[in-house]
């Protein structure tokens, strides 16, 4: 091997080790700028999709995270796999949202195993595809209010509770890009209660970030687009 080839070697080495370090420095301050221990975190429709992926990524920067579901058995395999796979001190309370009577039980539930509630992400949601003049009345009520309503109640209850007596918290509610533009695509089913319930999501979102800053509480929205 010629001195070339060897000075070239040693810069390759020189560089991969570099990059390493600068890798390791990255990963340290960005666990430092996200750290969330001792942290607790509520995620409603936490037992799949983004809720659950939110749950991961909250409980990875050191949150402890009580999840809500409707289905049992989806919502224990959450827990279970943020426990065992990911360390994650997790909470399963099988809770149907759109029941606003039982969101109340449900955050003291996760008071009572994790502590006053820091974080707050409201996920659950559901939809319904029909053209406005055959989309059923009750399926218009039952989208508003697991959209709407049932996050409105969980952030009464949460701001009652945790966030508004000890003058901090976060809440992420989550929207849809379909709550901004409001739909209309013509290759895409309707879903005009879907739309109306996250556009309210974007507007309930300012409201409260304005009502509640005052006792130091950030209320922010994600409205996703389609995937």
């Amino acid at each position: 091997m010629g001195g070339g080839d060897v000075a070239e070697r040693a810069r390759e080495h020189r560089t991969t080790r570099v990059a390493a370090e600068v890798t390791a420095r990255l990963v340290v301050s960005v666990k430092e700028l996200f750290d969330l221990t001792g942290r607790v975190a509520l995620v409603t429709g936490g037992s799949r999709g983004l809720g659950l992926q939110m749950a991961e990524a909250l409980g990875e920067m050191g949150a402890k995270v009580a999840l809500t579901a409707r289905k049992a058995d989806e919502l224990d395999q959450a827990a279970a796999h943020l426990k065992s796979a990911l360390g994650i001190t997790a909470v399963p309370l099988v809770c149907d949202m759109s029941n606003t009577a039982a969101i109340a039980p449900a955050v003291e539930q996760a008071i009572a195993a994790l502590g006053p509630i820091d974080i707050l992400v409201n996920n659950a949601g559901t939809t319904w595809g029909a053209a406005t003049l055959e989309h059923p009345l009750e399926a218009w009520h039952k989208v508003i209010n697991l959209n709407l309503t049932a996050m409105f109640v969980t952030c009464q209850e949460v701001g009652r509770r945790s966030m508004v007596p000890r003058r901090r918290g976060k809440v992420i509610n989550i929207a849809s890009i379909l709550g901004v533009v409001g739909g209309g695509d013509p290759g895409r089913p309707a879903t005009i209660a879907y739309n109306t319930s996250k556009g309210g999501v974007v507007n309930f979102t300012r409201s409260l970030a304005a009502e509640w800053a005052q006792y130091n509480i950030n209320v922010n929205a994600i409205a996703p687009g389609f995937f």
